[in-house]
């Protein structure tokens, strides 16, 4: 099956279903990164990713270290994966050497073990506005100076 995209003058109007499925995945990840870097939208995604980071992460992950059975997630951002003293990782995590920013984490969340093969984190959050609102979440999540 076949769909027509576009008008009669263009050359290549007719684009097969794998195609169209590339097409859909190329455009879910471009919408995600276009979010991820408008900052228009921040509160909004903040207080929408706190709520989406209960219901998705946080049977394992909490903001306050020792609290859940995944390590805490406070300063996530610019933190080597696999680095917590005393938290549980799978040789793969700590041997993986990524660094976790906006990008890092978009794709890890996508499709855990895509990107770490043999990682133990199975909760994938496959919607990209999901996504985006858990790592502005995560964004605003700073370790507290000690004062």
């Amino acid at each position: 099956m076949s769909v027509t995209l576009f008008n009669d003058r263009l050359p290549y109007r007719t684009i097969g279903p794998r195609l169209l499925c590339k097409m859909s995945a190329w455009s879910a990840a471009a919408t995600a990164l276009a979010a991820l870097l408008n900052p228009t939208t921040v509160s909004a995604r903040q207080a929408d990713g706190e709520r989406m980071f209960r219901q998705r992460c946080g049977a394992c992950h909490s903001m306050d270290p020792g609290q859940k059975s995944g390590p805490h997630l406070t300063g996530v951002i610019g933190r080597t994966a696999g680095s917590i003293e005393g938290a549980r990782y799978s040789g793969p995590m700590r041997a993986s050497g990524i660094i976790w920013d906006k990008a890092t984490l978009n794709t890890f969340l996508a499709a855990p073990r895509r990107l770490i093969p043999g990682t133990t984190m199975t909760v994938a959050v496959p919607d990209a506005t999901q996504r985006v609102a858990i790592i502005t979440y995560l964004e605003g999540q700073q370790p507290k100076a000690n004062n």
